[in-house]
């Protein structure tokens, strides 16, 4: 079986509320007609029975109306929209007069009903209203006044009604659910533009958006996330596609370097001081290469990478950095200062905690001048330990800060032949610092050096 569109399941799910609701509503409007009409029928019965008791004169057990003949001249020999059938009992239970409205036919006497009791029962197949006064004399019940009143024109207002109820009924549901899904489809049109969008959206178009409701409800907030989503996919994209651009690049340029120089080795014979300088060459775009693999699995391996978080001493790693760059600190002569007491404990993941400061210290290094100079401090403000990396190197321009962080970004590097790099490390850095919450802030002025600082949370 096929199932109903989101727009007529709201159609649906209305009209079978209404559908309930209407009926409730049928249902009471009936009642109360009914109990309308039968107590009007109920209140012209008692007042015949009122005045029928006070035309009656009892004498010596027995009674006779007081005046037969106006009695007859009356109402009750026609036959009126709701006629009045008045009948008299004995203390026999015989028949001893009646309304001429009767004519052969006379009122059955129910012993099983109650006196004064009114209740329904028929004539000539006739619905009738039935009442049975006992007339009294001292204590005793000397006959029986009946008193009847057709229903005919109380069934017919009560058939008509429950007619004309029982066909509103379904035509009011079909005119409700044709407006109800009208109305539900007027308010779902933002999902089918919303429908409409992500159908055209693909890898190679993430440009189109989902145009906002004008009324600012669910399927506004909705068609706002779903716009955002679609802004931070976008951007994933593009960065995903600049990074594979650029990777290939860098990959593709040691790889040539390397290619070049083998074949302009044998194109001839060569001594051995050529092979080996040429084969030297090889080895250290090799190890470029190697290196430039290295950082790119680095970042690979960091975007969904599991932290294991412990109390480390943050003095410890930044010793152990210092120690592992001591060679190049000495080819450089760099002066290095460090300001921190011992025992500078955080919580972090010991391992990506010196990755991150190792990669900023290599930098720092790296862009340095001859005689320059390093300092490291550790600081604790408010509970809160910030470690801060100066140096005295080439500096970044204000322009380029903003984009250091993406991946095979390097700031000027055609100015500095002789400085290599990836331009991968402080992109992995702060990817790193996202996945500790570490807070990253870099500051830098041209020609006067770099500081960066880590604030552990």
């Amino acid at each position: 079986m096929k199932e109903l569109s989101f727009k007529n399941r709201i159609a649906s799910h209305y009209i079978i509320t209404t559908a309930l609701l209407i009926f409730v509503v049928f249902f009471v409007i009936y009642s109360i007609v009914k109990l309308s009409v039968y107590n009007h029928v109920n209140t012209d019965i008692s007042k015949e029975v009122n005045s029928h008791l006070e035309e009656i004169e009892i004498k010596n057990n027995t009674f006779h109306l007081i005046h037969m003949k106006e009695w007859e001249e009356r109402e009750h020999n026609t036959v009126d929209v709701n006629p009045v059938f008045i009948q008299f009992l004995n203390k026999k239970g015989e028949v001893f007069e009646k309304s001429p409205n009767l004519k052969n036919e006379t009122l059955f006497f129910d012993k099983s009903i109650a006196d004064n009791v009114l209740f329904d029962t028929k004539i000539l197949n006739n619905k009738i209203r039935q009442i049975q006064v006992p007339i009294f004399q001292n204590d005793q019940i000397i006959g029986y006044l009946m008193i009847a009143m057709s229903l005919e024109g109380a069934s017919m207002v009560l058939q008509n009604l429950s007619e004309i109820l029982i066909i509103a009924y379904p035509l009011i549901l079909l005119i409700l659910f044709l407006i109800a899904r009208f109305i539900a489809g007027r308010s779902i049109k933002p999902i089918s533009a919303i429908i409409e969008t992500s159908n055209i959206i693909t890898k190679d178009n993430l440009k189109s958006r989902i145009l906002l409701p004008q009324k600012q409800d669910e399927l506004y907030v909705l068609s706002q996330t779903i716009n955002k989503l679609l802004d931070r996919i976008e951007t994933a994209v593009e960065r995903e596609r600049q990074f594979t651009s650029d990777a290939s690049h860098e990959l593709r340029t040691p790889l040539t370097v390397i290619k070049g120089t083998l074949e302009v080795l044998v194109r001839k014979p060569r001594n051995q001081e050529e092979y080996q300088d040429k084969i030297n060459y090889c080895v250290k775009e090799v190890n470029r290469l190697n290196n430039l693999v290295d950082q790119l699995l680095l970042l690979a391996r960091y975007e969904n990478q599991s932290v294991q978080i412990e109390n480390i001493s943050l003095d410890t790693i930044v010793l152990d950095v210092i120690s592992r760059f001591s060679t190049a600190i000495q080819s450089k002569n760099i002066q290095v200062i460090t300001q921190f007491s011992n025992d500078v404990y955080v919580k972090s993941d010991r391992y990506l905690a010196s990755t991150i400061i190792e990669n900023i210290v290599s930098n720092a290094i790296k862009y340095s001048n001859e005689k320059g100079q390093l300092m490291i401090r550790l600081t604790e403000s408010g509970g809160r330990i910030s470690c801060h990396i100066s140096d005295t190197g080439i500096g970044i321009p204000k322009e380029d800060l903003e984009k250091i962080f993406h991946p095979f970004y390097r700031s000027k590097s055609t100015n500095h032949p002789e400085i290599k790099g990836t331009g991968l490390g402080l992109s992995i850095v702060n990817r790193l610092c996202k996945l500790l919450n570490i807070s990253i802030v870099i500051t830098s002025e041209e020609h006067i050096g770099t500081q960066v600082v880590l604030y552990f949370d």
